[in-house]
């Protein structure tokens, strides 16, 4: 049976609840769920869904650097909006921050995230 390990920085918002930033298992990382919050004062960045999603993608890169990796080493994603009407600017935020790197990806409407954000992010990587 694979080890467990957890994956923990101060450059991503603390767990709210009893779960970890990220686990890895052998050369996975699965990342939990981010939100907009910023680190810093664990508040939701002002904005509408293009700024939460650009701090979202923020906190998963310090949660993969923590555990080894980087945003080029997603492999898959599973994006939670709060509206479907925000995919466009999610996603055009989205693309920028992966660049030409393309992993797989499910987009989801969901009936209520944490904090009233608009977006949440969660991914798995290769490491």
């Amino acid at each position: 049976m694979a080890t467990i390990d957890f994956v923990s920085t101060d450059g991503a918002p603390k767990a709210i609840g009893p779960y970890s930033q990220a686990t890895i298992a052998g050369n996975l990382l699965f990342a939990a769920g981010q939100i907009g919050l910023d680190p810093a004062t664990m508040e939701v960045v002002a904005g509408g869904v293009a700024e939460q999603t650009a701090q979202v993608l923020k906190n998963l890169d310090a949660v993969l650097r923590a555990g080894g990796g980087d945003l080029s080493r997603v492999i898959k994603t599973t994006v939670f909006l709060a509206d479907m009407a925000d995919f466009t600017a999610m996603n055009e935020v989205y693309a920028k921050a992966f660049g030409s790197h393309r992993p797989a990806r499910s987009t989801v409407a969901a009936a209520g995230l944490p904090r009233g954000v608009r977006v949440e992010i969660e991914c798995i990587a290769t490491l």
